[in-house]
């Protein structure tokens, strides 16, 4: 066993001389070329973006319930009535607002990931089909840049739970001294010690194939709807009842009301917006795509009852602490839990742990992996999977700067949470060329060749740039609006178009794709029956099994894009990695060459 863990530590960690390369030559840093199932040889790649085979279809209806269960969960979650509540709504329209929002993006979400649940393929490679082999980096970059800011903001964040983990135990933690200036930098000194532990314990997980942190999502899933409902239950018992929040009446009306509600609605759909794009790169892992669409009615009942649980327990906290403020995160009031003594401390340690799971589970499953799949595949020479979450651990946590963000830069915040300006039309061409255009008809193999049928004119579909643009460019001074109010002058129209900016995004980009392609059809683009991936992945694994050197010339179409299946996987490469499963074990992760 010891010789054995030893051998184990041993690979991952590089040799003397190989530490002297990478110093000395970016060439050391160059991976070893992978052959892809699907992909012509001259094409550098990584099988993490080969369709997914059968062993490593593990998702069911369960999973699907126990992965959103384990995502949604989270203080942004709790928090979202907040921000509705308060610009002048109440939890009258709060609550119909988060139904509305999250359905909406709901239909999306089940649209793109029956894709991937069809055809086992990543977001980075569908995306291919609708712009185009080469304008599709620009949405991989889009998405790559998004994941990696919400995994710094969500460590942040998750930040202060390990503040009150620590000072939980020892309270002279509260004391230390501010030498960092936390007025100009945004931080204080105990504010940095704690998120730098955030980050540290952090690391290590997000670079373990969550397949084998199937404890921890089991962990997530038991011990933040537990504490959520116990800190609702303490509140409104020691409040003696839900307080005043329920009896506030809104402070805005008119034609006002009506477009504050539609913001509120376009900021619940636009937090969603990245998995709306990127959902194929968890359903690729679907046993049938009959499971996925439990996602319809299950994200907005799951996501409404969480913004539900922040509203009652936020209403009670004016009444247990009259002098401040409405507490709308929990871990201000876990924080005051504190003051009742070792009981209280200890409550405070143990429901600060379970806010903490779900913030490092929420950045596994959602930053991530997403931010790391998106970066093996704008660098398949330098990247991969393992690489990739280290790269966005260090970009997401420290370059941008999460701390000073939330602190003080509200224009950026505001730029970011406009970011579904861009993602909306994404999703929406997406899902119209699968299910319109192209009728659930895709031939797999030539998404991965650059000289395929989807290259269309010179990598680039100009009916989805089209598309792309008539949904975004409308929507562009209405964010540069919400970024700088003071120098931004803009027509009321401009404003009142951007508060329902992902609807807009969304329903525009689908009709003018369809439009486009009605009037002027890309017809090699258009197959009648669909060239599956996988089975001619298993079909080449076969050939390699049975000793057979398989077939690399285009003897017909379905051979014609080449290439051949490895016998042999390569640790930390293998095809389910990348497989966020919170039930069920990926097969093909670690196998032994």
């Amino acid at each position: 066993m010891a010789a054995t863990l030893k051998l184990d530590v041993q690979r991952w960690i590089p040799s003397r001389q190989t530490i002297k390369k990478r110093c000395t030559s970016a060439k050391a840093w160059e991976l070893p070329k992978q052959d892809s199932a699907l992909a012509p040889s001259y094409v550098w790649t990584n099988k993490d973006m080969d369709p997914v085979p059968p062993e490593d279809q593990t998702w069911t209806l369960w999973t699907w319930m126990a992965y959103w269960a384990t995502d949604t969960i989270n203080l942004g979650t709790w928090e979202t009535a907040s921000s509705i509540i308060a610009v002048g709504l109440t939890w009258r329209e709060a609550i119909p607002i988060m139904v509305v929002g999250t359905f909406c993006v709901a239909v999306p979400m089940v649209l793109n990931g029956a894709i991937g649940a069809a055809l086992h393929i990543p977001f980075a490679v569908i995306v291919r089909s609708g712009f185009g082999y080469y304008f599709a980096y620009f949405c991989i970059v889009s998405r790559s840049i998004l994941a990696m800011f919400w995994l710094g903001i969500q460590s942040a964040n998750g930040a202060k739970a390990m503040t009150i983990m620590i000072s939980a135990i020892w309270p002279s933690y509260n004391s230390i001294k501010d030498t960092i200036g936390e007025d100009s930098q945004g931080i204080s000194t105990q504010g940095m010690i704690s998120y730098f532990l955030f980050w540290l314990i952090q690391l290590p997980l997000l670079l373990i194939p969550p397949t084998r942190l199937r404890w921890l999502f089991i962990v997530k899933l038991i011990a933040a709807p537990v504490t959520a409902i116990a800190t609702m239950g303490w509140c409104v018992g020691k409040a003696g009842g839900g307080g005043a929040l329920f009896n506030q009446q809104p402070s805005v009306h008119g034609s006002q009301y009506t477009f504050l509600w539609l913001t509120c609605m376009s900021s619940v759909t636009g937090s969603w917006a990245t998995l709306a794009c990127n959902i194929p790169d968890f359903s690729r892992y679907a046993r049938s795509s009959k499971g996925q669409y439990v996602q319809l009615p299950f994200l907005p009942i799951i996501f409404t009852v969480c913004g539900v649980l922040g509203i009652v327990t936020t209403s009670a906290t004016k009444i247990i602490w009259p002098d401040g403020d409405f507490l709308w995160n929990p871990l201000d009031i876990i924080a005051h839990w504190q003051e009742y003594g070792h009981g209280g401390r200890a409550a405070a340690f143990f429901a600060a742990t379970s806010w903490y799971i779900a913030q490092v589970g929420t950045n596994i499953t959602a930053n991530s992996i997403s931010a790391a799949n998106d970066l093996t595949v704008l660098f398949p020479r330098w990247v991969n999977i393992f690489r990739g979450c280290i790269i966005a651990a260090i970009v997401g946590c420290w370059v941008i700067v999460p701390w000073k963000i939330l602190s003080s830069a509200t224009t950026f915040l505001a730029f970011m949470g406009g970011y579904a300006v861009f993602l909306a039309p994404i999703a929406g061409i997406i899902a119209s060329d699968y299910w319109i255009i192209k009728r659930c008809q895709i031939d797999v193999p030539a998404l991965y060749d650059p000289q395929g049928r989807y290259r269309y004119w010179y990598g680039i579909n100009w009916q989805g740039m089209l598309a792309f643009l008539l949904a975004v460019c409308p929507n562009l001074p209405g964010l540069a609006y919400s970024i700088n109010d003071t120098d931004t002058h803009i027509t009321s129209g401009a404003k009142h178009l951007y508060t329902f900016d992902w609807l807009y995004g969304f329903v525009v980009s689908i009709l003018v794709y369809i439009v486009m392609h009605k009037i002027f059809p890309h017809q090699e683009s258009l197959i009648p029956k669909t060239i599956d991936g996988v089975e001619i992945m298993m079909e080449r694994k076969a050939q390699v099994s049975e000793g057979v050197s398989p077939s690399r010339g285009p003897s017909n179409d379905l051979e014609k894009h080449g290439g051949h299946v490895r016998e042999a996987r390569k640790l930390s490469e293998g095809y389910g990695y990348a497989n966020v499963d919170p039930l069920h074990p990926a097969k093909d992760v670690y196998v032994k060459e």
